[in-house]
């Protein structure tokens, strides 16, 4: 059983109830985490993650409310005793940038460190990033203010699907990476250069035909949530919900 988790739900600026957007694939054998911010011990701790579970990172732009967590995250795991290689995936620019940001910290002077292996994923369309028995993960570009990319996830035993935006404003990436999807998970930080609405993210997800939309990476201070979910329903039929902090779906 994959269960699909949400570690953050919020834009940019968090408050003491949400953590900025972050997702993370549980499966028996493996652990996938899609971005990581703030302090994520405690987060992954309340989740039921075991840090030593945790295979796989897939970062899917360099923005702080999306890496900065990263580096507290190694020097943890490295505290608690992990030997076994990590696994880190992006873009050029966002790894480069990692990479840079890890050598500041002097993570090479850290005796007994456990290996870290940097995936780079191509810019281009559907590009293959992770593959296990149970799951297929590929990435696209999708129109942000530095390079970002988007992913689906398809759950192969299951035979379901779902597709993360990350922050982007509507792009047809989207509409493919999510075509016929069961879940779309759309940010909905407002209209503008790089980001979208909750409107345009029922457009993204009726134009992908797909089953349910969750909305992300939205503002949580000073906001109306009913506004953000009636906006997102007046363009998509489907269900439409808002990620929250800790809300897990269990695909079986």
């Amino acid at each position: 059983m994959t269960r699909l988790v949400f570690l953050g739900s919020a834009s940019a600026i968090a408050d003491q109830h949400h953590e900025n957007a972050s997702l993370a694939i549980v499966s028996p054998g493996y652990t996938i985490l899609v971005d990581c911010v703030g302090s994520p011990l405690p987060v992954l701790s309340r989740a039921h993650i075991n840090l030593d579970s945790i295979s796989d990172i897939i970062l899917t732009h360099f923005h702080p409310d999306h890496v900065s967590g990263l580096p507290l995250l190694l020097l943890g795991m490295w505290l608690s005793g992990r030997e076994k290689p990590i696994s880190i995936f992006g873009l050029d620019y966002t790894i480069t940038r990692m990479q840079t940001l890890m050598e500041m910290y002097g993570w090479n002077n850290w005796p007994n460190f456990y290996p870290i292996n940097y995936h780079i994923i191509s810019d281009e369309k559907y590009q293959p990033v992770l593959k296990y028995p149970e799951i297929k993960i590929i990435a696209s570009p999708v129109k942000h203010t530095i390079p970002t990319i988007g992913l689906r996830v398809e759950l192969m035993g299951e035979k379901r699907s779902f597709a993360y935006s990350s922050d982007t404003q509507p792009d047809d990436a989207v509409i493919e990476l999510g075509s016929r999807v069961d879940i779309l998970i759309h940010e909905a930080t407002g209209e503008g250069i790089g980001h979208s609405s909750p409107g345009q993210a029922g457009e993204m997800a009726t134009k992908a035909e797909a089953g349910e939309l969750f909305l992300i990476h939205y503002p949580v201070n000073c906001v109306n949530i009913d506004e953000l979910l009636k906006q997102a329903k007046d363009n998509f039929s489907g269900s439409v919900r808002l990620a929250e902090d800790y809300l897990q779906i269990e695909f079986s």
